[in-house]
């Protein structure tokens, strides 16, 4: 069984190989599948940006695929970055560059306003053009300074506070950041969709 996951970014190829470790799919990344170009990511919600991704390297392999799209949406600013969190603060921008533009978007917003929430929308994507989306979110507070270690491409986990928490993402290993966090929920519903179609046959997995 075989499933390729359209991106390049290996923080999130990290956290996914996590939390699906246990189906008996092999999960193959986009540069594994031969593809190596990316898509241009323009839609106007996480869900566009997430199925084009899959139906670009579908396309391409003829494999069934899956896809997110995820980004932070902060309340102070209207919901900015939102799709553009990758890139708000530049094409280029480095990683720690996106952190520090982040803040300074912040830096006269109080403590008590610097609420958030994290956002991922995961599409799975058959050959034959069949859908399913998984989605998952998580709310927050930004601190202001980082605080922990940022996963490659993953800058915002230094910086984003879950509620109930006391810590950054990018101070939790590994396992308790996937039992809370956007992707790891969405990732999880993915998981559960897929072991379910296992047993009643729901989707033909085989083919996969």
């Amino acid at each position: 069984m075989k499933l390729i996951f359209a991106t390049h970014n290996p923080g999130k190829i990290e956290e996914m190989q996590e939390i699906l470790i246990n189906l008996p799919i092999e999960i193959l990344t986009a540069d594994q599948a031969g593809v190596t170009e990316d898509v241009i990511e323009d839609g106007k919600t996480f869900e566009e940006n997430a199925l084009k991704k899959a139906r670009f390297v579908c396309e391409r392999t003829g494999e069934w695929t899956m896809a997110d799209d995820s980004g932070i949406c902060i309340d102070a600013l209207h919901g900015a970055p939102g799709v553009l969190t990758a890139r708000w603060a530049g094409e280029d921008a480095t990683d720690n560059q996106l952190v520090s533009y982040t803040l300074d978007q912040l830096k006269d917003v109080p403590t008590g306003n610097r609420q958030a929430t994290f956002c991922s929308v995961v599409v799975l994507l058959s050959p034959k053009g069949e859908v399913w989306i998984f989605e998952g979110t998580v709310r927050g507070t930004i601190p202001p300074v980082p605080s922990g270690t940022a996963r490659p491409k993953l800058p915002y986990d230094v910086i984003f506070i879950p509620d109930g928490q006391s810590k950054t993402f990018g101070d939790m290993t590994e396992e308790q950041k996937n039992a809370m966090s956007h992707r790891g929920i969405a990732f999880s519903k993915l998981k559960a969709f897929l072991q379910r179609a296992q047993d009643t046959k729901e989707i033909d997995l085989s083919v996969l």
